[in-house]
């Protein structure tokens, strides 16, 4: 078999760059564009057209401190991310994110991006969640926006900048697997032309994961389809370890039964969350910052007014969002796209009527770890920060970690501009365009075209949707908003099962053209090892911190748990690493209990 697969890999048709770029989202398009504009010949995969990423449900804003509508600076900035991400966010990229966010916005409106507007010609800027002047004193409008639509509109502007500069797409394509040679440093990847089916092997100087998140392993998400955690699966199975992946986001608002997002945007306009009783609830619970608290808090706060029975409709399984006081005006100009979204998923105008949210998964603040410049970083024995040349990992999918254990709202698509651009700089600067290709090493697509054999080498087996509904099952039920030993130990047991019956999917249809049955099998391979080292990841943490909320340990352990937990696939073993304290040019921000 060995020999057969070396003669058919050996055959596989090869394509060379100075680049690969895994992902054209925001950060992937940010990236290549800096890397196409210093002369890089750049390829960009993408499962999808570049402006239908998953970027393009961004709806609120990017977080940076421009001060257009009260005063403003980044340290403050760089507090509500330390304290918002429960302090497990490396505080030296967090300040190296919050110094940049001003510049990278500013980058993006004289490439024409279209943010709303003051009467003055400035920027216009909204509140958001956890964003405070003062270090936590008042809450202050940071959030730069494009209506509700500032996803759509960056991915567009990005993607108008990349085809100027001559980026080369290859659209419907999906990457497989990473190519490493004997030295551990990547030289490509496997790649899977959808259409075709053809497998082809894309020769690479530097190989950049901008593959988004995974939301996809819960049953309710605001997450797209496509959204399977691929770089997550080629980084396991290439043995890098995945960091912090048993924090995940809950955003407040999801609606009710359709989980499509509704902005935290809704509240930095003033909108406002309802008991069945018509109670403002979260003034309770965060008396200062009330509805605009961090994400982790609202949705505890959420989830415990619904099991205490204070949740609405008939069966009291969600609360109100209630916007109808704004005025039509107001929703028709700032929240355009939310309302379209209300009526269309829950049947409610919300110039009339509030609409109906409940907690629903939205963000992996866990990933591939990396270095704020971008570069993965796999420790190895006597090298904790041993840096895999050859690769990168930037947005979503990466863990640079400016979001520890709670991300607070836009600095996601801040992370991805940061990120992307850095990351480009960064290798511009390595002058890696004026180096040789590295040699592919014989087996190069071995392991890929064995998978791909795996998955049509049998007539019987399990079928890929069935495996993956009960994944979503098993960690929308044991791995939720909150958590317990029992849940969790119990969760771990099925995911390996899971894990095992996953091993005998096979593709009924044959046929490879279209054959879109291979890409969801292939797309399970990434969903299971996502899975595995969220829960295990999760079973192991005796705390609660950010988005981890621990029944049997609802405290945060700064002692033993201030720490990074890195998931390798092989023997699914767990190690930890510290957390980076000192940021590059100012005090550390020391550990306290969070208050809103």
């Amino acid at each position: 078999m060995a020999d057969v697969l070396n003669h058919l890999s050996n055959r596989l048709p090869r394509r060379r760059f100075d680049a690969v770029i895994v992902g054209a989202g925001g950060s992937g398009m940010r990236c290549s564009l800096q890397l196409a504009e210093a002369g890089y010949n750049v390829a960009v995969l993408s499962k999808v057209f570049p402006t239908r990423s998953h970027t393009v449900a961004a709806q609120g804003g990017i977080g940076a401190s421009l001060g257009n509508m009260s005063e403003d600076n980044w340290y403050w900035h760089m507090f509500d991310t330390v304290k918002g991400s429960d302090y497990l966010g490396d505080q030296d990229a967090i300040e190296f994110m919050c110094r940049e966010a001003p510049k990278v916005v500013y980058e993006l409106e004289h490439f024409g991006m279209p943010f709303d507007r003051n009467p003055d010609g400035t920027i216009y800027q909204r509140p958001f969640g956890g964003h405070t002047a003062n270090f936590g004193e008042k809450p202050v409008q940071r959030a730069c926006a494009a209506a509700d639509r500032t996803g759509h509109a960056l991915l567009h502007t990005l993607y108008q900048r990349n085809v100027r500069a001559r980026t080369q797409f290859f659209v419907e394509w999906m990457a497989l697997d990473l190519i490493r040679d004997e030295e551990g440093d990547v030289v490509g990847v496997i790649a899977l032309e959808m259409e075709t089916g053809e497998v082809m092997v894309l020769e690479a100087k530097v190989t950049v994961f901008a593959t988004g998140g995974a939301g996809r392993i819960f049953a309710a998400s605001t997450n797209a389809f496509i959204n399977t955690g691929d770089g997550l699966g080629m980084a396991t199975r290439a043995g890098i370890p995945l960091e912090d992946m048993e924090f995940w986001q809950f955003h407040p608002t999801g609606v009710a039964g359709a989980g499509v997002l509704i902005t935290e945007g809704v509240r930095g306009e003033g909108g406002i969350l309802l008991n069945k009783h018509g109670e403002r609830f979260m003034e309770r619970y965060a008396p200062t910052l009330k509805d605009l608290a961090p994400r982790d808090f609202v949705s505890r706060s959420m989830d415990q007014e619904i099991k205490e029975g204070r949740g609405c409709g008939p069966d009291e399984d969600h609360v109100l969002l209630k916007l109808d006081h704004l005025g039509a005006d107001t929703i028709m100009k700032r929240l355009p796209s939310i309302r379209e979204i209300a009526m269309k998923f829950a049947n409610v105008d919300p110039i009339k009527d509030p609409i109906p949210v409940v907690p629903t998964i939205h963000y992996q603040m866990g990933g591939i770890p990396t270095n704020f410049h971008g570069q993965v970083v796999a420790p190895r024995q006597g090298d904790p920060n041993h840096v895999v040349g050859g690769l990168y990992a930037i947005g979503e999918c990466a863990c640079v970690s400016v979001h520890g254990a709670n991300r607070l709202g836009t600095n996601s698509l801040l992370d991805l501009l940061v990120f992307g651009r850095a990351a480009g700089n960064h290798i511009v600067s390595s002058k890696l365009k004026d180096q040789a290709n590295k040699r592919l090493p014989t087996d190069a697509g071995d392991a890929t075209l064995a998978r791909l054999a795996r998955l049509e080498g049998s007539s019987a087996g399990e079928n890929t949707q069935d495996v993956a509904n009960d994944i979503r099952r098993v960690m929308q039920t044991h791995c939720g908003v909150f958590r317990t030993s029992e849940l969790l130990a119990e969760g771990v047991r099925k995911i390996m099962e899971l894990d095992v019956r996953r091993r005998s999917v096979h593709v009924k249809d044959k046929s490879k053209v279209f054959n879109t049955a291979r890409v969801e099998a292939l797309e399970l391979d990434n969903l299971i090892e996502t899975a595995k080292a969220t829960i295990v990841s999760a079973e192991a943490r005796k705390e609660s911190r950010g988005a981890h909320a621990h029944r049997d340990y609802p405290d945060r352990d700064d002692v033993s748990w201030m720490k990074h937990s890195l998931w390798y696939t092989e023997g699914e073993r767990l190690d930890y690493k510290p957390v980076k304290t000192k940021p590059l040019t100012v005090e550390t921000f020391p550990p306290k209990a969070r208050t809103f």
